[in-house]
């Protein structure tokens, strides 16, 4: 064997060699196969034909980790200090904080991945393969590398094998490569740079086999395999965090900071001024648990939980909570073509026959439609040239339809499925045609021959006996048979190639697949060569009557096509990564208004794999359409896009989308036709395969944002006016207005039930109107800052105000405190109004605005539940005990409530100068 030889084994390039040199690498044998003994040290030598999984996190382990946020250190110190103070009630609440905290993301968080274990189920099967001579069934973990292996129709292939023998042998690898279509197989040596898609001489571990049999030399087993490939790919994939995990760790990092710096301030001030350190302590946790907002987690995990029901009512099942806001982020959405955005059903489209040019209405597999001629119905009584065009397909065919829960499917290929639907919606019937003509015999299709041919007995006359012979295949392979052709009249005329291979063109320029018709009719008495029940292929070597073109295309959803437009205007860029032809993917993409700048552009694998970075970078930007990509360029597409600070969202249904999907920022997995590697590497799953529910998702994910950011400005403002409230009251010397405890009730109870009705918000007019907001773009943006601090001074001076007034007049120091919480709690009530689409709408009526009220009942109740909350806070004596507070009488309530009211125009002016986007 040359060098050159063992340079292409090792870099696992086998469909380049011949099969001699496969043989001959592999030490095998394609009559006897391997001896049991030479198996059995390979065995152990390369190990058991399985893809390694990697071990995913313990239980425990993820529960801890729970507690690694740098929030929660500071809660966890402060209920520390507290313990070692003796204060075991304190302690105990604020632990109890941390805890409900940790079990509330344990169990949101999604399990440990599984996508590699998936994978390796994916491709357990047993195998017929041939040892010591002898064909035998062995499980295809037992498979090693030189082994011989049988395939026939359904079989799923247990190994990468070198084909060295194939008869009508087709395999689906959908899964694998995204091709739509069943590949037809050879064992003829091909170019070394072939791609993975095009390797005909090649069948892959965990495709299936469709059509025919074939025998394969294995070469690849486990990881070695292309799918094991794809598995490592998965397992060097970063895991990515999300763009809220991402900028809420920012915020809580940059908040510790703030939080310790200030409390180390305050304790050294205070000891300055003659506070003793335990003082000292208890004022800095005062000011802690202050500025924490501990019911934030609690909020957001609500507000993305019901963006999940949400989604799951739009056909989207969310597997990771963060998914929800990110999709919402989402700047680009690269889709799958087949079954994503379009219908994963072939539809004939158009069919030219006796020098005309028909058009078929209707999609799908179901058979409403109907055969146009210039936009008018055909009658097929006055066309007999294209009904005997269709009823060539329907005869000349083996594949037929199934009803599955209320849906069509093609029991065998799609193509010929699409042959059978065009039948069906003319009202051919195969059943009722092949009692008027049953079959005697077929031809298979061939690679080599490029056609498939059916021999017919018709009726008779004159006690004559009639034969037809009907033809279907590639244009190139029927014409060169053809010497004469069906006229608009059903005449025979001489065959024109030239106007064929133009509509031809035109076809595949719309890309549709074509395929060519024609037909031979014999009889015993002038046929001498027509055996009486058998076809040979000397047969319809010539003389065949050409019947026409049918061109066929998985057309594109309509909602689909609506959905990326909405995404467009929603400044939304859509990508189609397909493994499917360059043209046929253009095709689509232009049908559904793909235009950048007036064109489409696409960019195929070949090219991708000969670019550099910036060449990529650039390629990425560019481009709308890449076509038959392997699986390491849809990971590198989605990586090079988001290194320009893309939010990527990655839709996929096959074993080689699975690392993409795991890499991109949101991965949406198809629920239908999605293969359970892609489901697992995925954040979200589509139930109905539909592009139209990402539109739908990603609106979701938008009104999930930006209820996100409305609870943050509301909920923020109360921590920054009771940490000023005690800063201030420390470096003044005076006596804290509100305590600890007091502030996790307030941050706790208070909070979570007013703010978790923002969650319910319904979405905005006008959301998928807006660009997508900038990835880079901090959580807390100049903007909502300015409105925190704004709203934060206004509740410090209601909070201090009615504090020093009630206990100047008073002289009780529960009282106050208790008023001023009651205080700042009805400011509260009057802001919440303020950012919620109710106070919008009431706001609006009364300016004489006609606005719809969108349902705004969560945000009643949370008001009326704050109000029973508030009035157990300081009504009940046990409360009383507990929080130290009092009980109020009417005129001390109403003092309360007047207060707050200016917290009106304040939030007026707020939300006029700093609005939340």
């Amino acid at each position: 064997m040359t060098a050159t030889s063992q340079e292409i084994i090792r870099s696992n390039q086998w469909h380049h060699l011949s099969v001699e040199e496969v043989t001959q690498s592999l030490d095998t044998h394609l009559e006897t196969g391997l001896s049991s003994s030479v198996a059995a040290k390979k065995r152990e030598h390369f190990g058991a034909n399985e893809l390694k999984s990697k071990p995913g996190k313990g239980p425990f382990l993820r529960f801890l980790l729970q507690f690694n946020q740098p929030l929660l250190y500071i809660l966890l110190i402060a209920g520390a200090i507290k313990a070692f103070l003796g204060q075991w009630v304190n302690a105990g609440v604020i632990w109890g904080v941390t805890l409900i905290n940790a079990i509330i993301g344990f169990v949101q968080e999604s399990k440990a991945e599984s996508a590699i274990a998936a994978l390796a189920s994916s491709v357990k099967t047993d195998a017929t393969i041939i040892r010591d001579s002898q064909k035998m069934q062995i499980p295809s973990t037992e498979l090693v590398p030189g082994d011989i292996v049988l395939l026939t129709s359904g079989d799923k292939v247990p190994a990468d094998l070198r084909l060295v023998q194939a008869r009508n042998l087709q395999a689906n690898e959908s899964a694998l490569t995204g091709e739509s279509v069943a590949v037809e197989k050879n064992t003829q040596q091909l170019n070394i740079d072939a791609a993975l898609a095009e390797r005909t001489n090649m069948a892959y571990a965990g495709s299936f086999v469709t059509f025919g049999t074939g025998k394969g030399i294995v070469v690849a087993i486990g990881d070695a395999t292309e799918t094991g490939r794809i598995s490592q790919l998965m397992d060097e994939g970063n895991a990515l965090k999300t763009p809220l995990t991402r900028k809420f760790d920012k915020f809580s990092r940059t908040l510790l900071y703030i939080i310790l710096g200030i409390a180390a301030l305050m304790f050294a001030v205070g000891l300055g001024y003659g506070y003793s350190w335990t003082e000292m302590f208890e004022a800095a946790i005062a000011f802690a648990v202050s500025a924490i907002p501990e019911g934030l987690p609690a909020v957001v995990t609500v507000t993305l939980a019901i963006g999940v029901s949400r989604m799951a009512r739009r056909h989207a099942i969310v597997r990771k909570l963060p998914a929800v806001e990110t999709l919402g982020g989402a700047t680009v959405i690269c889709s799958d073509k087949t079954g994503t955005l379009t219908e994963n059903q072939m539809t004939v489209q158009a069919i030219y026959a006796g020098g005309e040019n028909y058009t078929v209405s209707g999609v799908g597999y179901a058979s409403e439609g109907e055969i146009l001629l210039d936009e008018q119905p055909v009658n097929l009584d006055d066309s007999s040239v294209v009904a005997e065009c269709i009823k060539a397909g329907l005869l000349c065919n083996d594949s037929h339809l199934e009803k599955k829960d209320e849906q069509w499917q093609v029991i065998g290929d799609p193509t010929e499925g699409a042959l059978v639907v065009v039948a069906n919606k003319v009202g051919y019937e195969r059943n009722s045609l092949e009692q008027e003509m049953p079959r005697l015999d077929v031809i298979p299709f061939e690679s080599e021959f490029q056609y498939m041919a059916t021999l017919h007995e018709t009726s008779s006359t004159q006690r004559q006996q009639q034969k037809i012979i009907y033809v279907k295949g590639s244009v190139e392979a029927i014409l060169q048979r053809c010497q004469q052709m069906l006229d608009s009249q059903g005449n025979v005329a001489s065959v024109d190639t030239e106007i064929i291979h133009q509509k031809v063109d035109a076809m595949a320029n719309l890309g549709l697949r074509v395929l060519a018709f024609a037909k031979k009719s014999l009889s015993d008495k002038n046929v001498e060569t027509l055996h009486t029940t058998s076809l040979e292929h000397t047969d319809i070597e010539n003389d065949l009557i050409f019947l026409g073109l049918q061109g066929m295309i998985d057309p594109p959803r309509a909602e689909a096509i609506k959905a990326v437009q909405a995404c467009q205007q929603a400044g939304i860029q859509v990508k189609m990564i397909t493994g499917d032809h360059a043209v046929t993917a253009q095709a689509i993409a232009e049908s559904m208004g793909f235009n950048k700048n007036g064109e489409v552009v696409a960019f195929t694998g070949n090219q991708l794999a000969q670019m550099e970075q910036s060449e990529l970078a650039t390629a990425v930007e560019d481009g709308a359409v890449f076509a038959r990509v392997a699986p390491e360029q849809k990971l590198r597409l989605v990586e090079a896009l988001q290194s320009k600070g893309e939010v990527v969202a990655m839709t996929g249904d096959g074993v080689n989308d699975a690392p993409a999907l795991k890499q991109a920022d949101i991965g949406i997995a198809m629920g239908g036709a999605g293969t359970e590697v892609a489901k697992e590497a995925s954040d979200m799953i589509l139930t109905d395969d539909n592009f139209a529910s990402i539109e739908a998702a990603v609106e979701e994910g938008r009104t999930v944002y930006q209820n996100l950011l409305k609870a943050i400005a509301f909920i923020l403002p109360v921590n920054g006016g009771e940490s000023m409230t005690i800063l201030i009251s420390v470096l003044l010397a005076r006596q804290l207005p509100i305590l600890s405890l007091q502030v996790l009730w307030l941050n706790m109870v208070n909070s979570i039930a007013m703010t978790v009705p923002l969650a319910f918000e319904p979405k905005s007019v006008g959301v998928m109107q807006k660009p997508p907001r900038n990835p880079r773009e901090r959580l807390l943006s100049p903007s909502l800052v300015k409105r925190i601090v704004a709203i934060s001074i206004f509740n410090w001076i209601l909070i201090f105000g009615v504090f020093e007034w009630v206990q100047q007049n008073t002289g009780n120091i529960d009282l106050a405190r208790t008023m001023a919480i009651q205080a700042l709690v009805a400011g509260r009530i009057f802001y919440l109004l303020s950012i919620s689409q109710l106070g919008i709408g009431i706001f609006n009526k009364l300016r004489g605005i006609n606005q719809e009220i969108r349902d705004a009942s969560a945000i009643g109740i949370g008001i009326a539940l704050t109000i029973v909350l508030q009035l157990i806070f300081s009504q009940w004596s046990l409360m009383n005990l507990l929080f130290s507070t009092a009980p109020l009488n009417l005129n001390q309530w109403l003092i309360c409530l007047v207060v707050g009211l200016p917290m009106i125009i304040v939030a007026t002016l707020v939300n006029r100068f700093n609005p939340i986007n």
